[in-house]
């Protein structure tokens, strides 16, 4: 398992693996769901089929979504969702950019 992400104020501070926008979207639509199915977040993001395998296979390596794979009928389903690593690291990822953002003026 690895450290806990813990929020900051500095750039050095950015989690880059949620940071990534491809990434950060995917953990967006998975925080307000109990799952999602792929074709739903590859229409919900407009990734391609590939891109999105590839995205979604870091953030389960990194233990911030799980993949689940089953079958409805005879047909292949695939649905994401988020740990509670992948909430964690999604709130602190929020929190550190509040901080990098506070004071710049509107």
């Amino acid at each position: 398992m690895s450290k806990p992400r813990q929020a900051g104020s500095t750039v050095s501070d950015i989690d880059r693996l949620v940071h990534e926008p491809a990434r950060l979207i995917i953990l967006c639509h998975l925080s307000v769901v109990d799952a999602a199915d792929f074709l739903f977040i590859m229409r919900e993001t407009g990734m391609t089929q590939g891109n999105l395998s590839s995205h979604m296979e870091k953030l389960a390596a990194a233990g911030l979504i799980t993949i689940i794979k089953e079958f409805v009928g005879r047909r292949p389903r695939t649905l994401l969702r988020i740990t509670d690593e992948g909430q964690t690291a999604l709130r602190a990822y929020v929190t550190t950019m509040r901080h990098l953002f506070s004071g710049i003026a509107e």
